[in-house]
């Protein structure tokens, strides 16, 4: 599913920019156990199937309902947190502090519960693309593309073992930009049938000034 994003360049620093491509269904897997030991919540989930890194959310939780989202049937944006894979049936919400808004350590877990996240669209055979321009249809400031050079300064990389897009733009082009803002689009193309998909829907980027210089 294309979603939008905001680009946020800062000019003479590297951007690096880890994209997860989600679709649908929402995968949902049973939680058998909840430990904070490791002063996170660390859960037992069988055969979970999710990528290191990936964002999911919690229901249905007994006695730790701390844990629970808040919007389940529709959860938002803070209802999700990243998963820190541990074990092919382990994973932990590492830097989710367990502790409520007043100050209180969350309950025991007694039982129950799920742990969700929209199924990792599959990245095997496709090429990336990247383009900046200064309005839609407008002018190509910064590409992935050869065809665009000399401003196919943009690298993509798709690996579909993490489920993981990296978008990397190297301070060397940053700190050159003489633009302040535009327009940017990440689409993916498979080699096998041609179909193109857009990963990241056209949406604002704005470039500002570093405050730390060399």
């Amino acid at each position: 599913m294309a979603s939008k994003q905001t680009l946020n360049i800062v000019r003479g620093k590297t951007l690096s920019l880890v994209i997860r491509w989600e679709t649908t269904p929402v995968v949902s897997k049973p939680i058998t156990a909840i430990s904070l030991a490791t002063g996170f919540p660390r859960l037992t989930v069988t055969s979970h199937g999710c990528p290191d890194g990936w964002r999911g959310y919690v229901t249905s939780v007994q006695g730790m309902k701390q844990i629970n989202a808040e919007n389940p049937d529709k959860p938002r944006t803070k209802d999700y947190h990243e998963a820190t894979v541990i074990d092919a049936n382990t994973i932990e919400f590492n830097g989710w502090n367990p502790v409520d808004d007043s100050g209180r350590d969350w309950s025991a877990y007694t039982s129950g519960g799920f742990f969700k996240y929209n199924t990792p669209k599959s990245l095997a055979n496709q090429t990336i693309r990247v383009k900046i321009k200064d309005k839609v249809g407008g002018t190509t400031l910064l590409s992935t593309e050869a065809s665009d050079t000399p401003l196919n300064l943009i690298v993509a990389d798709a690996d579909d073992a993490l489920k993981a897009i990296t978008i990397e733009i190297a301070a060397t082009t940053t700190e050159d930009l003489t633009w302040d803002t535009g327009v940017w689009e990440v689409e993916a193309e498979y080699s096998v049938t041609g179909k193109v998909e857009s990963i990241i829907a056209p949406s604002p980027v704005t470039v500002g000034d570093e405050v730390v210089t060399p």
